[in-house]
C-alpha cells in the first residue's frame, strides 16, 4: 500500500473514532463479547469492571443477564429468560447497576414475574420507584421488638403458636399436608387488617398458581395482595430471584410505613434452583450437592423481615417461608438451615392430616419464639391452658390404648382433649375472626363441650357463632374493640355461651 493511501486510511479511521466518541448514545458505555453460551450461562470477555450481582444486556435485544461468577480473565452471567437470540460472538453492554424491580401502588392485585413484568394480561404496571432485589437488612437500632399480632384466623396458630408483625415463622411439613392452605387462609384473614400481602410462588406448576389466584380473588384478597410467580417451566435464575423480588416489593410498602405479610412458597424449591445454577456455574458442590453458601442465600433473605421503630416509619415485614420435608425429616440439610434462621416453626404432620385433623398442626413440635408478646390480652387469658391440656391429651391418648382401666381424672383429661382437638378443626378458606376464636376457646376450656358427642362439636361451634352473631352484637364489638378479657366481657361470654350450649 502506498504512503498516501495509508495516510488516507488513518485519517478516515481517526474521523470515525472521533464521531463515535462524540455520539451521545454510546459515550461512556462499556462492552464485552459473549465468548461462550451454554445451559443458560454466558461467558463474557472484555468487561473488567463488572461486580457480582451486576446486570448486563445483550446488544440489540431486551435480554438481560445477571453476573454470578468473576474470574481474572472472564465473567459468567446467567441469562434471565429463555431465548434463542443469545449467541456466541454477540456484544454485551454493562448497565452499571444491580438488579432491581419497578414498583408502585398499582402492583397490588397483579401477578408479576421476578423482574416485575406483568403476567396476568391486564396491561403494563406504572413504575413509581425501582427497588433492589438484594439489600442489606435493617440494623438493630432501626428495629423494634415484635409486639403486634398477625391474626391468621387459624385458632390453633393464634392461640398456641402466635405470629407477630415482623416475625419469621416457618411453615414446615411433608407435601400435601396443607402448608399452602395455612398461608392462604392467613392472607384471607388480613381483610380489613390494614396489611399488604405478597405471595411468592417458586417453581410451582402454572395450574397451582392459577388456583391460588382464583382462590384469593373469590375471597376478595387480591384487593391487597401481589403474586410473584416463577413457574417450574421458567429459568432457574428466575426461580432463584423470585423471593428477593417479593421482598423488594414488600420493602416498597415498608418504606411507606405499611405492614406487609410475605409468603415464600417454597424455599425448598428455591434451594434446588440455586443448586442448579451453582452447578451450571461450575461452583464446587458441598453437602447434598448444595453449594456452601446456600445458608447465606436464605439468611440474607429472611433477615429482611423486620418491625421498624416509630422513628423509621413503624412498618413491618412478616415472613412466612414454607419448607417441604421428606417423611417428616426435619433434620435434613435445608430444613435445619431455615429452622435456625426463623423465629419458630409451624409443623404440619401427615399422620394428623390423614386422621382428619385439619389444619394438621403438631402443637408438640411447633413453637413461636416470640410467644405471648404477639398475642392480644384476651387471647392470652382465654388460651392460657389450651396448649398444656392438648399436650397432656396426646400423651394420655398413647398411654390409654394399653390401659384397661382409667381413673376419673384421666378420663376427664381425655374427654377435654378430644373436644379441644375438635374445636380447633377448621375448613379451608374459613378463617375465624378474633371474637369467634375467643368464644370457641372460652367454651371448650370451661367445659361447655364436655357433655357433647365429639362428632357433633364442629357443628355445635358453628351454631355458637351463628347465635352469638345474631343476638350478641354488643359483646362481639366489645371483644374486637377492647381485645382484653374484662369483667364485663367475661360475664357476657359466660352468660351467652351457657345459654347457647347448655
Amino acid at each position: 500500500m502506498s504512503k498516501d493511501n495509508l495516510n488516507n486510511l488513518l485519517s478516515s479511521l481517526e474521523k470515525s473514532l472521533a464521531t463515535l466518541d462524540d455520539s451521545s448514545s454510546d459515550k461512556g458505555k462499556q462492552y464485552g463479547v459473549i465468548e461462550a453460551y451454554k445451559d443458560g450461562v454466558i461467558t463474557i470477555k472484555g468487561l473488567s469492571g463488572l461486580k457480582m450481582g451486576d446486570v448486563v444486556q445483550v446488544q440489540n435485544t431486551s435480554i438481560q443477564a445477571l453476573v454470578m461468577n468473576l474470574e481474572s480473565d472472564a465473567s459468567f452471567a446467567l441469562v434471565l429468560e429463555n431465548s434463542t437470540e443469545v449467541k456466541e460472538g454477540l456484544m454485551v453492554e454493562a448497565l452499571n447497576r444491580q438488579l432491581s424491580i419497578g414498583v408502585s401502588d398499582d402492583i397490588i392485585g397483579r401477578v408479576v414475574d421476578p423482574l416485575g413484568n406483568p403476567t396476568d394480561g391486564l396491561g403494563e404496571i406504572k413504575e413509581d420507584k425501582r427497588m433492589p432485589h438484594e439489600k442489606i437488612a435493617p440494623g438493630v437500632m432501626t428495629r423494634k421488638s415484635v409486639h403486634e399480632p398477625v391474626q391468621t384466623g387459624i385458632s390453633s396458630i393464634d392461640a398456641l403458636i402466635p405470629v407477630g408483625r415482623g416475625q419469621r415463622e416457618l411453615i414446615i411439613g411433608d407435601r400435601q399436608t396443607g402448608k399452602t392452605t395455612v398461608a392462604l387462609d392467613t392472607i384471607i384473614a388480613q381483610k380489613g387488617q390494614d396489611m399488604i400481602c405478597v405471595y411468592v410462588a417458586i417453581g410451582q406448576r402454572e395450574s397451582k398458581v392459577a388456583r391460588v389466584h382464583n382462590f384469593l380473588k373469590e375471597n376478595g384478597a387480591m384487593d391487597y395482595t401481589v403474586i410473584v410467580n416463577a413457574p417450574a417451566s421458567g429459568a432457574a435464575a428466575l426461580q432463584f430471584l423470585a423471593p428477593y423480588a417479593g421482598c423488594a416489593i414488600s420493602e416498597y410498602f415498608l418504606e411507606k410505613g405499611k405492614d406487609v405479610l410475605v409468603v415464600y412458597d417454597d424455599l425448598s424449591k428455591h434451594a434446588v434452583s440455586y443448586r442448579e445454577m451453582s452447578l451450571l456455574l461450575r461452583r464446587p458442590p458441598g453437602r447434598e450437592a448444595y453449594p456452601g453458601d446456600v445458608f447465606y442465600v436464605h439468611s440474607r433473605l429472611l433477615e429482611r423481615a423486620v418491625k421498624l421503630n416509630e422513628a423509621n416509619g413503624g412498618g413491618s415485614i412478616t415472613a412466612l417461608p414454607i419448607i417441604e420435608t421428606l417423611a417428616g425429616d426435619v433434620s435434613a440439610y435445608i430444613p435445619t438451615n431455615v429452622i435456625s434462621i426463623t423465629d419458630g416453626q409451624i409443623f404440619l404432620d401427615s399422620k394428623l392430616f390423614n386422621k382428619g385433623i385439619r389444619p394438621a398442626i403438631d402443637v408438640g413440635i411447633s413453637v413461636s419464639r416470640v410467644g405471648g408478646s404477639a398475642q392480644t390480652k384476651v387471647m392470652k387469658k382465654v388460651a392460657g391452658t389450651v396448649k398444656l391440656e392438648l399436650a397432656q391429651y396426646y400423651e394420655l391418648e398413647a398411654f390409654s390404648q394399653f390401659a384397661s382401666e382409667l381413673d376419673d381424672a384421666t378420663k376427664a383429661q381425655l374427654t377435654r382433649g378430644v373436644r379441644i382437638v375438635e374445636v380447633l378443626k377448621q375448613k379451608n378458606g374459613e378463617p375465624r375472626t378474633l371474637w369467634q376464636q375467643i368464644a370457641a376457646l372460652y367454651a371448650v376450656t370451661n367445659g361447655y363441650f364436655d357433655a357433647k358427642e365429639p362428632k357433633t362439636v364442629v357443628d355445635e361451634v358453628t351454631t355458637l357463632f351463628t347465635k352469638l352473631e345474631s343476638g350478641n352484637k354488643d359483646l362481639i364489638e366489645s371483644i374486637e374493640k377492647e381485645k382484653n378479657l374484662t369483667d364485663d366481657i367475661k360475664a357476657g361470654l359466660e352468660k351467652a355461651v351457657k345459654k347457647i350450649l347448655a
